[in-house]
């Protein structure tokens, strides 16, 4: 087994078919045809039921994986002046209901998400259970242009998760999809109520990093001004370095952040 697989926490084929089984009994199906997806996803399994159901499972070693996780940003964020504010999950049901919620909040605000179904547990597995958006390409995966077009919406979108007092906690393009001329956000992480302020700042901070190699350093803090103050991006600009140091973004750091500086200067 590779080291990759073994730190991601496989789940046994065994363990798929009682899935399988009660998810077939909770939707009053003979049964169901499964479809793993091939992502790059350390956090869970995903797949999709019946070409209408899109499913996570997450296992007790992905929440071991979450925690390592949540430790090292919650570093990352004490080297740019702030307290940690990620918030780790303590069973594989928890995470699974966690981003349930959280995505039946952002729906509530009128914030484009996959419907949300349910989170439930199978054995010691957490199984979480949302809408499938099928044929759907995320942010990164468009070119130029249709990013430059789509990234005021972004910041947009951000603004009205971050008005209601929320925050997202991972904002990067594969998190972003794109549906039917539309934005998705998927997959938020859990931030403490006490630290939102400095997440909210975080987020821009990865949204401006996830922009800045499609379609540049100026047209990405051009679209942040669509709905951000100079002032809040002068915040954000303190969460670069740590976010330049995460191994799921790559980005011109000096170059935004001289962007940034010239802006609110």
């Amino acid at each position: 087994m590779e080291f990759r697989e073994l730190v991601r926490g496989r789940v046994d084929w065994p363990d798929v078919e009682r899935v399988a089984r009660e998810l077939a009994t909770r939707y009053d199906r003979d049964g169901v045809r499964v479809r793993f997806l091939d992502a790059d996803n350390w956090l869970s399994t995903p797949m999709v039921v019946d070409g209408d159901l899109f499913v996570k499972v997450i296992t007790r070693q992905n929440t071991l994986v979450h925690a390592l996780f949540t430790t090292g940003r919650n570093l990352g964020a004490v080297s740019a002046g702030t307290e940690g504010f990620f918030e780790r999950h303590e069973t594989p049901y928890e995470m699974a209901r966690h981003e349930l919620e959280a995505t039946r909040r952002v729906r509530e605000l009128g914030v484009n998400a996959p419907e949300p179904v349910e989170a439930f547990e199978v054995g010691d597995l957490g199984v979480l259970v949302l809408e499938y958006l099928p044929e759907f390409p995320t942010l990164g995966e468009l070119d130029g242009g249709a990013v430059a077009r789509f990234a005021p919406d972004l910041f947009g979108t951000l603004r009205t998760v971050h008005d209601a007092g929320l925050a997202h906690g991972d904002l990067r393009a594969e998190n972003v999809l794109v549906a039917d001329g539309e934005l998705y956000v998927i997959d938020a992480t859990r931030v403490s109520e006490d630290g939102r302020e400095a997440a909210r700042a975080y987020d821009l901070a990865s949204a401006l990093a996830a922009l800045e190699p499609l379609i540049g350093a100026a047209d990405a803090v051009d679209a942040a001004l669509t709905s951000y103050s100079t002032d809040e991006l002068l915040a954000a600009r303190r969460f670069l370095d740590f976010v330049a140091i995460r191994p799921d973004h790559d980005f011109a750091a000096a170059e935004l952040i001289g962007e940034l500086e010239k802006r609110t200067a």
